[in-house]
């Protein structure tokens, strides 16, 4: 596949952290500092074992549920947002709640609700049980559904199919998402947009850079969880646009050595919840082995950022 024999590596960019993410693991981290330890977050701050460890070893505790908070303590609410009924319970329990959400995300709420009030069906396409399908599906229950793929498609049902849209949630694959939209559109011609794309601008990149990428290759390591929903489909990305092979590791110490035998040109790529550090640790083993020539496969440059929750901002003097 490889041009020459020799033996490098194609380092994808942009890989790893995006906007939203760096800002609810810097919510975690402000909210430590200024009020001390424990520092509670619902759900996983983002989807990556390494940074929730970190965060937890510094004093964040974790739980599934609003209610394993005490009374009047702080919660960090995680990055992919919650539902009103959430919002609602930590108010009864008198919680301090620093919304970590991402601006992207709360962008696809603020949509569910005005479509909602419009009366529309809301097909929202995405993955059962993720955080954030279910935070964007409590926005207005009686409106949405879930079509999780074009096989699901037959099985919708709406009111009026004049008035039917769809939103996404926001990290998954944008090619499989389209064939979704293509096979709603099919059954219901009149289907509307989401006034803006939702699926994020970093997990587009992050696939786009892959989808470039992957010819080039014989192995593509991509950096991220089991739980990470735009990391897993850039392994799927890799397969389907021609990577020889594809595999999701946490940590360097995932890489299996029959994984690189016959390889001469591997890509790394690391998902939006992943810090920097982990992806170094893959190019050093890689280095160990032979690896040594690097070449960054630039496909964009990234310059967005989102202010911290207004919770931790520093106060105007």
């Amino acid at each position: 596949m490889s041009g020459s024999s020799s033996k490098r590596v194609l380092l994808a960019k942009p890989r790893g952290y995006c906007a939203g993410v760096d800002r609810a693991v810097e919510a975690v981290e402000r909210a430590l500092e200024k009020h001390g330890a424990p520092v509670y977050v619902r759900k996983q701050i983002v989807h990556n074992v390494h940074v929730v460890e970190t965060l937890a070893a510094r004093g964040a505790i974790f739980v599934d549920d609003t209610a394993d908070v005490p009374e009047g303590a702080i919660v960090v609410f995680s990055a992919h947002g919650v539902s009103p009924a959430v919002r609602a319970q930590a108010d009864e329990r008198n919680l301090h709640t620093i919304d970590a959400t991402c601006p992207l995300v709360t962008k696809v709420h603020q949509e569910a609700k005005r479509f909602a009030r419009e009366d529309f069906d809301i097909l929202l396409v995405g993955h059962a049980g993720h955080e954030e399908v279910e935070g964007t599906s409590g926005e207005a229950p009686q409106h949405i559904q879930l079509v999780e793929s074009a096989a699901d498609v037959d099985t919708v049902t709406v009111r009026d199919p004049e008035k039917v849209v769809w939103l996404s949630q926001t990290t998954l694959s944008v090619d499989e998402t389209m064939d979704t939209v293509r096979a709603l559109r099919e059954r219901f011609p009149t289907l509307q947009d989401p006034p803006s794309d939702d699926i994020c601008y970093a997990t587009q990149n992050r696939q786009v850079a892959v989808k470039a990428m992957a010819p080039q290759c014989d192995l593509v390591l991509v950096v991220g969880s089991r739980n990470s929903s735009n990391s897993v489909r850039l392994v799927e990305v890799a397969l389907q646009n021609g990577a020889g092979a594809s595999h999701l590791i946490d940590y360097a110490r995932d890489v299996r050595p029959e994984w690189l035998d016959g390889v001469t040109t591997v890509g790394v790529t690391s998902g939006a919840s992943v810090p920097e550090v982990l992806v170094r640790g893959v190019l050093d083993l890689l280095a160990e082995q032979g690896w040594d020539e690097v070449e960054e496969f630039t496909t964009a440059e990234e310059t967005l950022t989102f202010s911290l929750p207004r919770e931790l901002r520093p106060a105007r003097a």
